[in-house]
C-alpha cells in the first residue's frame, strides 16, 4: 500500500510533496531538497529575518515553521518573487538605492518588505501606528517598526528604507 504525502506545498506556484523527517523545518526544505538557496539560514532561531518568506501572503520566519505544517500553502520565496532577468519592483528599488551591501539578508529583507506592503494595503496597524482604528499613515517610522524583525548586520537600513519607500509610493506591486 502507498504512503501518501505529509505534505503537499506550492512553493513559486509548484506544487512538490512532501514526506520527509517531519522535524525538518520550512527553511531546510527550501534549501536542502528544492534547491532554492535564495532563502537563508541566519540564526536558525527566528531572530535575524534572513530567512522569511511569505505563506499564503503573509511573512513567516521559515526556520521555526516545520514543512509539514505547511500541507496545501502557498509558499513564496524571493525566487518567487522575480527573475535575474525580470526583476520585481522592490527588487529593482533595493539595487537602485543599494539596499544591500553583503548581501546577505536581501531575501528576508525584500519577502519581508512585500508581506509589510500587503499589510498595510489591507489597514494593518502596527505598534508604531498612532490610530490603530484609522488609516494607516506610512512614515518612516511605521517603516521601521514593521520591519524590525529583519537585521541586516552591514547597516544598509537607510537605503532599505528609500527602496521600499519608492515601490509604495509608486504603487507598483512588490
Amino acid at each position: 500500500m502507498a504512503q501518501s504525502p505529509a505534505a503537499r506545498i506550492a512553493v513559486n506556484g509548484v506544487t512538490y510533496e512532501f514526506d520527509g523527517d517531519v522535524r525538518r523545518s520550512l527553511l531546510d526544505f527550501l534549501r536542502r531538497d528544492l534547491g532554492l538557496t535564495g532563502t537563508k539560514k541566519g540564526c536558525d532561531h527566528g531572530q535575524c529575518g534572513a530567512c522569511t518568506v511569505m505563506v499564503n501572503g503573509r511573512r513567516i520566519n521559515s526556520c521555526l515553521s516545520l514543512a509539514v505544517m505547511h500541507d496545501g500553502d502557498e509558499v513564496t520565496t524571493i525566487e518567487g518573487l522575480g527573475a535575474a532577468d525580470n526583476l520585481s519592483a522592490l527588487q529593482k528599488a533595493f539595487v537602485s538605492h543599494d539596499g544591500f551591501q553583503c548581501g546577505y539578508c536581501t531575501p528576508g529583507q525584500i519577502c519581508s518588505a512585500a508581506a509589510m506592503m500587503e499589510e498595510i494595503r489591507e489597514g494593518w496597524p502596527s505598534f508604531a501606528s498612532e490610530d490603530v482604528a484609522g488609516r494607516v499613515h506610512l512614515d518612516d517610522e511605521e517603516i521601521r517598526e514593521r520591519m524590525s524583525g529583519n537585521l541586516c548586520r552591514c547597516g544598509a537600513y537607510a537605503n532599505i528604507l528609500t527602496a521600499i519607500k519608492e515601490v509604495m509610493e509608486s504603487g507598483a506591486k512588490p
